[in-house]
């Protein structure tokens, strides 16, 4: 049986099983199952398989992954986003869209202290919505800039999807989070720069905040900064000490684990009950995560066994085109994925194989892990699946209807794909920082 038709019967299990309802690490597992009994027996096979899960799992920067997530959970628990949001609320003083654009800059800050996105997304639908409709701001602005900013998450270090895709890519995470610092900032810049133009358009979108704090003097305003120094210390200790080498990534995870208990003993939030549900979180969130990497890395370890791996490559090298043009492929690609299949999963099918065609062609595997994770932002924004839309949905009012939500995010999409694309044609944007690493 050639590899040809191999491939199609693989596609068409996986799609079979996702069909009936069975869970995306399940269906890779048994796929994968499958595919090494069939060809090597049932022995060999399983040991195969086993073989495959064991190396990944023994991998010491996957452990930096059920630190951030656990981070992530005790900072959504402390109360620091709604101290964040009042403060810079206040900073930022009154000028037409200053919620909205203040929500943006709460995002990024967010993004560098957790790098998960579904916890800040539903922080942000918590606490900047609610405040950005009872000022009277345009539903679809509102909404879209919470999606869209929530997700930067995705791309901001310590971003758990660059985590992943330097495992699978077997790059340097610490050059990977530097690489993408400035792209995350453009696509913030981006959103911001859209949402002033908006409402200096239409001023109905978007009232000015009036409340008496705004109209004080710049340097009275200065005091209200205490909502600002616990997270800019805590993303100072992780970052800080993964960029001036001190630590690795995985130890910067554990600094900021710890940080973040810290930040919730300070604030008085740190109780018994609070660490509990986070810990009880983590391990859902991390559980779920890790059957989604047993899965995909024993498919794509049997299917690489088989000969896939080469003749999927081959057929990206052939490509008669330009070679810039075959890392537009591969990230439409990974677009297509992202309408049926997790983005773990999108990471661990897709990367071992474009990886090494990324390097053949002469392009830095680092920038293509940007472009990726800035693609997989994409796919966090866009229907039918959309995360970041569900996410938002789970905490929104319920006359907010998902319709609306996926509304809303398409013009964020939009700004998403030029950012993508000035990264695309113009990598110094990604590359310059981890240069200077070297």
């Amino acid at each position: 049986m050639g590899i040809e038709l191999i491939t199609l019967l693989i596609v068409v299990a996986l799609l079979a099983l996702m069909a009936l309802g069975v869970p995306l690490g399940i269906t890779t597992l048994t796929v994968s199952l499958a595919t090494a009994i069939l060809y090597f027996g049932e022995r060999a096979g399983f040991f195969i398989v086993a073989a495959n899960v064991g190396e990944v799992l023994h991998k010491y920067e996957l452990i930096a992954v059920p630190f951030f997530v656990f981070m992530a959970n005790v900072l959504e628990r402390s109360g620091i986003a709604q101290s964040l949001f009042d403060s810079m609320a206040i900073l930022g003083g009154r000028f037409r869209g200053s919620v909205a654009v203040q929500t943006c800059v709460v995002a990024v800050v967010l993004a560098a202290m957790s790098g998960i996105m579904g916890g800040e997304i539903v922080m942000l639908g918590l606490i900047a919505l609610p405040q950005m409709l009872r000022l009277g701001y345009d539903r679809k602005l509102s909404i879209g800039i919470i999606c869209a900013a929530g997700a930067l998450a995705t791309l901001i270090p310590p971003s758990v999807v660059l985590i992943v895709y330097g495992l699978a890519a077997q790059v340097s995470i610490t050059k990977l989070f530097a690489a993408s610092a400035v792209p995350g900032l453009i696509l913030a810049g981006l959103f911001i720069t859209y949402i002033l133009i908006r409402v200096r358009l239409n001023p109905a979108l978007a009232p000015i905040y009036d409340i008496p704090e705004t109209g004080l003097p710049l340097f009275q305003r200065v005091k209200f900064l205490k909502g600002v120094v616990l997270p800019g210390l805590l993303i100072g200790a992780v970052l800080g000490v993964i960029y001036s080498g001190v630590a690795t990534v995985t130890e910067a995870a554990a600094v900021g684990a710890v940080g973040a208990l810290v930040v919730a003993a300070i604030r008085n939030e740190l109780t018994w009950k609070m660490a509990r549900d986070a810990m009880r979180q983590t391990v859902l969130t991390v559980g779920s995560i890790i059957w989604l990497v047993l899965g995909a890395v024993s498919l794509i370890g049997i299917y690489n066994r088989i000969g896939g791996g080469e003749f999927l490559r081959g057929l990206l090298t052939s490509l008669d085109i330009a070679p810039i043009l075959v890392i537009v492929v591969m990230m439409l690609i990974v677009m297509v994925l992202g309408t049926f299949l997790e983005w773990i999963a999108i990471i661990f099918i897709t990367v071992p194989i474009f990886a090494p065609v990324v390097v053949d062609l002469g392009f830095d595997p680092v920038w293509f892990g940007v472009l990726f994770a800035m693609n997989i932002q994409i796919y966090y924004l866009s229907p039918p699946f959309g995360p970041a839309c569900f996410f938002l949905k789970s905490v929104a009012p319920k006359d907010i209807q998902l319709q609306e939500i996926f509304a809303a995010v398409l013009p964020f999409i939009a700004l998403q794909a030029v950012g993508l694309f000035l990264v695309l044609f113009f990598p110094d944007l990604a590359l310059w920082l981890p240069n200077l690493l070297d």
